[in-house]
């Protein structure tokens, strides 16, 4: 888009952004000086607010983004994405949920420290959750980078760059001014907002199909070139044994890494009980689900309406799928029908990504401040406020994840949030299933679990294509690579689970049994739960 077409969409974008700075400056005069005022709200959002709000913080620019992006590119197989981020639900409804809601306050260390010594403990959880976050956070700055270089016109590098450092600045202003209470009320509209332009988009384009799916996969499977392969499994996880290999990896990590992520177990505490945080979860469950259902037909739409090709000229990871699309049911470029829908789709995306890096950004934080820092200040200092502390690490947190941002601003954001999902169920969920239903459970077992699981996964990451030996790698020009698979996951979640057994079997230490029989108690019925 050029000229006044380019500014209508710069300023619409830009309302965007302002209102949800404005809900930050307004929830900001509350007082936030409480630490369960800061992490969790002060407790005090319904189930279908915190329905809402988790649906906006797991419908990330990776689902809006990056899904629809894969499935526009390689059919089928891209698919996977959408059905992992789903199944994964039902891990998270049938065996975490109100369990974390009863035994914890803020952060996954809680759940696994209040049957354990909690120093080793809490390093290990808060280190562990710091490093799924800051990759969490890198894609949704990668997906930020693509989507604002191609409403500036593509003007390369210097925008993308500029993208991710803004993104990195306002997420530390939404955490720092408003804590959960801001960022829980703009995830909330961000998925509002995303939902409804997401229906808009599907109705779209099934209204230029006259309704008809099956035309809609034809016309995709034409313009992918190559013809029925498009829509059957195989174009991306067939062949040889290691892209067969990548398919389970990448599957099991998805289905298994929401359980483990540091800011959707954080948002069970903003709710008073556990029966409110389960029909939270039904409530999300219902959102997400359509969410997902919608994104495969924005894939197959993109790849259809706009060619594979064409997408991949504008984002060589297919990121910018969904805005192109957008432009195109609107009308075209330099078409006002056009700029308005390109313009609304582009500033709902970047208030997903916006809404999605203060969750995680805030849950990071807390792990910081809650876990790390209380753990590791010196005896007999003067300990200063969590809060202060937790702001301080937001502004850590952000400049980590812009550097890592632009360092992998080429790649899908849906694959790194596959590698985020990996770390996160090799290192997060062995603990966190062991801490709640393993009876001789000890802390060396609940160490080892978390180091177990996180070393191999952050280690075979960085010995694996993504880092390098290939033109796609983050260093194309070097050749470190050992582990063959992109995703870590199929060797690194069983080696999780593998060292907390290891660890248990071979401690010196007895499990306290009552402290575990308090833990049962409380996690089953309540009794005792903050």
């Amino acid at each position: 888009m050029t000229g006044d077409h380019q500014t209508a969409a710069l300023l619409l974008f830009g309302a965007f952004v302002a209102v949800t700075l404005g809900i930050t400056t307004w929830v900001s005069r509350h007082r936030q000086g409480s630490a369960e005022e800061f992490y969790a709200g002060g407790r005090l959002f319904s189930p279908m607010e915190n329905g809402f709000a988790i649906a906006g913080d797991y419908m990330s620019a990776a689902s809006f983004l990056g899904i629809s992006g894969l499935i526009a590119l390689v059919g089928y197989d891209g698919m996977l994405y959408s059905v992992g981020f789903l199944v994964a639900w039902l891990v998270v409804l049938c065996l975490v949920a109100e369990l974390v809601r009863n035994c914890g306050r803020f952060t996954l260390a809680d759940v696994v420290a209040a049957r354990m010594r909690e120093r080793p403990v809490r390093i290990a959880a808060g280190t562990s959750s710091v490093t799924v976050s800051v990759l969490y956070l890198v894609a949704q700055m990668v997906g930020a980078g693509s989507l604002v270089a191609l409403l500036l016109g593509g003007t390369g590098e210097a925008a993308r760059a500029w993208t991710v450092v803004g993104v990195g600045v306002l997420m530390v202003i939404y955490v720092s001014l408003g804590g959960m209470r801001a960022t829980t009320w703009i995830q909330i509209v961000k998925a509002v907002l995303l939902l409804g332009g997401t229906v808009a988009l599907t109705v779209l384009v099934l209204l230029r199909f006259h309704g008809d799916f099956n035309r809609l996969l034809l016309t995709a499977a034409e313009r992918s070139g190559h013809g029925e392969a498009f829509l059957a499994p195989g174009l991306a996880y067939g062949g040889d044994w290691t892209a067969r290999f990548d398919f389970i990896s990448l599957g099991l990590a998805l289905v298994l890494g929401t359980a483990g992520l540091p800011h959707i177990l954080s948002r069970f505490y903003t709710v008073p009980t556990a029966r409110a945080a389960r029909r939270s979860v039904v409530w999300a469950i219902g959102l997400i689900g359509g969410f997902y259902l919608m994104t495969i037909v924005l894939g197959f739409g993109a790849a259809a309406l706009i060619g594979p090709d064409a997408v991949r000229a504008s984002n060589a990871s297919g990121n910018t799928a969904v805005p192109l699309l957008a432009l195109d049911l609107g009308g075209g470029a330099d078409t006002t029908g056009g700029t308005v829908l390109f313009a609304v789709v582009a500033a709902v995306a970047f208030a997903t990504i916006l809404a999605v890096v203060a969750g995680i950004t805030l849950a990071s934080s807390a792990s910081v401040a809650h876990d790390l820092y209380a753990s590791l200040r010196r005896r007999g200092g003067k300990p200063r406020s969590e809060v202060a502390v937790a702001r301080v690490a937001s502004v850590g947190i952000g400049l980590v994840a812009i550097a890592l941002g632009l360092l992998a601003r080429d790649l899908n954001v849906a694959f790194l949030v596959g590698l985020a999902f990996a770390v996160a169920a090799s290192a997060n969920l062995p603990v966190l299933l062991y801490s709640l239903f393993w009876r001789g459970f000890t802390t060396r077992g609940a160490v080892w679990a978390v180091y177990g699981g996180l070393i191999p996964a952050v280690v075979l990451v960085l010995l694996s294509p993504v880092v390098s030996g290939g033109p796609a790698s983050l260093f194309p020009g070097a050749d470190f690579q050992l582990f063959p698979l992109q995703n870590p996951g199929l060797v690194s979640i069983p080696l999780g689970f593998l060292a907390g057994w290891l660890g248990t079997v071979t401690s010196p230490e007895a499990p306290d049994e009552a402290k575990h029989a308090e833990t049962e108690v409380r996690s089953l019925t309540g009794a005792g739960a903050v």
